[in-house]
C-alpha cells in the first residue's frame, strides 16, 4: 500500500534555507522510493498548517531546524493529531535543544561535557566572565547559530551591529582545542566517527553548508580504542535524553578525553551533511535511510 508522507521544511528560525534543502532531498528520496509525498512549507499559520495535514498523512517527516522544529513544540502538536513522525519525541527533542540541560543530563551518566557558565550578555559586554579561550553560544540554537570563540589576545567586538537576538542570556563554553568529531546514531546503532576539517576556527554555519568550507574525513583518523568510546559515548547520549530515529552527536577530542559538545536530534539532509554520508559508509543508501526513517516514525504515548 502507497504511504502517504508530509515533509515539514523551512520554518522561521535562522536555520530555514539549511531545513528547505533538507526537506526537498527527503521528498525526493521517498519520492523515488514509492511513497506519495506532500512537501509543506511551515509558517507561523498554525491553522495553516493544520489544512496542509488534512487529509492526515500516514507519517510526517520532520525535515525542520532549529526553534519550533527541533524543541518539542511541532512535536506536541504531532501527538495531539496523533500523526506519527521521525526523529525525537517532544522531550527528548526539548532537552536536547535546551543546551544547559542537555550538560547536566550528560554529565549525571558519566559523559565528559566541557566547563560552562550561563551569563547575562551584559556581564560578557563587561569583560572576561572565564579564562580565555572560551566559546560563547545561544542557549537554544543548532548548526552553530550565533556560536563565537574568543582567543587570548583578541580584541575585536563580541557582537557585530545586529547585536544578539538569542535571548539576554548566553552560554560561556571553556574551548577544547582537538580533532572535531561527529557520530551518527541511528535507531540503538552508532554508524560511524567521522572527522571534520575546516580551514576555519570551528566548524561553523559557513563550514557546515558552503561547498569547500569543511572536509569530512570517514573513518576519523584516531586509535580504534577512541573511536569505540565516541561511539559508546554517542549511543549513551542519545539514551539518555530519551532520542528516537536519527541523531547526531558532536565531540571534541584533545588527545586525551572526547568531550560531547551537543547531540542533534534532526541532523540536516542536505547534500554535503553528515549523517548521510555515514550512513552510505555503512552502506545504506540515501533512499534507504529516509526510508527507514518513516518506517520507524513514532507518537509520544
Amino acid at each position: 500500500m502507497t504511504r502517504n508522507v508530509a515533509v515539514l521544511m523551512g520554518g522561521w528560525s535562522a536555520e530555514r534555507e539549511v531545513s528547505l534543502v533538507s526537506g526537498a532531498a527527503v521528498a525526493h528520496a521517498l519520492g523515488d522510493a514509492g511513497m506519495t509525498v506532500t512537501s509543506i512549507d511551515v509558517q507561523r499559520d498554525m491553522g495553516a498548517l493544520l489544512t496542509r495535514l488534512y487529509p492526515r498523512p500516514d507519517t510526517v517527516f520532520n525535515a525542520l531546524h532549529g526553534r519550533f522544529g527541533e524543541d518539542g513544540c511541532v512535536q506536541g502538536l504531532l501527538d495531539i493529531l496523533d500523526i506519527p513522525y521521525t526523529h525525537s519525541g517532544l522531550l527528548a527533542s526539548a532537552l536536547a535543544m535546551d543546551k544547559p540541560m542537555a550538560k547536566r543530563l550528560f554529565a549525571e551518566v558519566g559523559i565528559p561535557v566541557a566547563q560552562h557558565r550561563i551569563v547575562t550578555r551584559d556581564e560578557i559586554l563587561s569583560g572576561d566572565v572565564m579564562a580565555r579561550p572560551y566559546v560563547i553560544k545561544p542557549l537554544n540554537e543548532g548548526s552553530s547559530v550565533g556560536v563565537h570563540i574568543v582567543l587570548e589576545g583578541a580584541n575585536e567586538p563580541l557582537f557585530n551591529d545586529t547585536g544578539w537576538p538569542f535571548g539576554d542570556h548566553v552560554m560561556v563554553e571553556k574551548f577544547i582545542a582537538g580533532q572535531e568529531l561527529t557520530v551518527a546514531v541511528m535507531g540503538n546503532r552508532a554508524l560511524a566517527v567521522t572527522e571534520i576539517k575546516t580551514g576555519r576556527e570551528f566548524y561553523d554555519y559557513d563550514a557546515k553548508y558552503v561547498d569547500g568550507g569543511s572536509h569530512h574525513v570517514i573513518p576519523a583518523e584516531i586509535a580504534p580504542e577512541v573511536a569505540d568510546e565516541v561511539q559508546r559515548l554517542a549511543i549513551l547520549a542519545h539514551q539518555t535524553l530519551g532520542c528516537r530515529g536519527v541523531s547526531r552527536a558532536d565531540f571534541r577530542y584533545d588527545g586525551k578525553t572526547p568531550y560531547l559538545l551537543e547531540i542533534n536530534t534532526q541532523p540536516g539532509m542536505t547534500p554535503t551533511s553528515l549523517v548521510p554520508e555515514q550512513a552510505l559508509y555503512a552502506g545504506i543508501s540515501f533512499p534507504e535511510l529516509v526510508t527507514w526513517m518513516v518506517d520507524n516514525a513514532e507518537c509520544d504515548a
